[in-house]
């Protein structure tokens, strides 16, 4: 019988102070588990530092590494997800650069899909990062709880590991901008929740602008819900028998004090205003979703590779013994 094989999955973008750190940690965490071949793939969405000259380096000493340098940024959704489906593993780890996601927890992960679970995802009990930003999240992701047609995961940024029967169903989605969380919880296959605390970044900068969370944050809605679409049938609904009944309080109340009653402009533009308001509210919704649909449409691949690096070469069983060069992260 073959030996079984992990994948850990790490993305990329300007993490030179953090990229050799995660290598070494994953890389000991295999080394005491022994008993899987390992692959770990980086990909690099582009990076302006010398992130790529560091996994180079770390690819020309350990074959287990794998790298994939992309032409351009292909943004946070895309290029993640490309990695995933090059991995080869029968139980594949996603793990974010920036060590906010604990390499040790991978020993754990793997326990519990010994054990049969197909899904063992990271959720977050709490978090060193900006207090408001983490009650920000907690509510969004509970509007996502109330609004989706399936039952999804609270806390839960894709950390974690996926057996292979799993990843061949996320493959089959064949979704051009994909919404890795939802398809997990789309999937429902059995799956274990591992609580973490999850530690501030502790070198660089996050690369997480506010439009990028809005993105994931507006593809999440939309990829799990109908209902803001239907709220803009129901707004109209609302809106048109309020403007139906003020119109008819209005007439009444000029046919009763016909010389005294005056409409005055402030309701006209005030109503005005609010009508305005709210179909721009609803047609900024419709958009997301027509963008959705466009995009699927388009069809275009997830990234376009600039340079792979080790994919020649199969997984193997971890070396305990790593070069002298990549003990010392600042030496490079």
């Amino acid at each position: 019988m073959s030996q079984k094989t992990i994948s850990i999955v790490t993305a990329c973008y300007n993490e030179e102070e953090n990229v050799l750190n995660l290598y070494n940690q994953v890389r000991e965490v295999m080394v005491g588990i022994g008993k899987y071949e390992y692959e770990h793939i980086f990909i690099d969405n582009s990076s302006k530092d010398n992130t790529v000259t560091i996994l180079r380096l770390i690819a020309a000493q350990d074959k287990n590494v794998k790298v994939i340098v992309n032409a351009r940024n292909f943004g946070h959704i895309r290029s993640p997800f490309h990695a995933l489906l090059q991995a080869r593993g029968d139980a594949v780890l996603s793990l974010v650069a920036d060590l906010q996601d604990p390499p040790p927890m991978i020993a754990d992960m793997i326990r519990e899909w010994e054990n049969g679970a197909y899904c063992v995802l990271g959720i977050k009990r709490t978090s060193e990062e900006n207090s408001m930003m983490f009650w920000l999240r907690k509510q969004y992701y509970k509007l996502v709880e109330r609004i989706s047609s399936v039952e999804t995961i609270q806390n839960f940024t894709g950390f974690g590991l996926y057996d292979r029967k799993v990843m061949d169903q996320v493959r089959a989605f064949n979704d051009p901008y994909p919404y890795f969380r939802g398809m997990i919880a789309e999937i429902g296959l059995p799956t274990v929740k591992l609580l973490y605390d999850q530690p501030a970044r502790k070198f660089g900068v996050t690369q997480n602008n506010w439009y990028s969370l809005y993105d994931i944050g507006m593809l999440g809605i939309i990829n799990n819900s109908k209902i803001p679409l239907r709220l803009a049938t129901l707004a109209g609904f609302l809106g048109a028998s309020a403007s139906f009944l003020i119109a008819m309080i209005y007439l009444i109340l000029k046919l009763t004090f016909w010389s005294t009653f005056s409409f005055g402009l402030a309701p006209m533009l005030i109503g005005v205003f609010f009508i305005s308001s709210l179909q721009l509210v609803f047609l900024g919704v419709m958009g997301e979703y027509i963008g959705a649909i466009y995009t699927q449409v388009q069809n275009r691949p997830y990234v376009v590779e600039l340079d792979r690096v080790n994919f020649d070469y199969p997984p193997s069983l971890p070396k305990s013994n790593a070069p002298d060069c990549l003990l010392a992260p600042r030496s490079i």
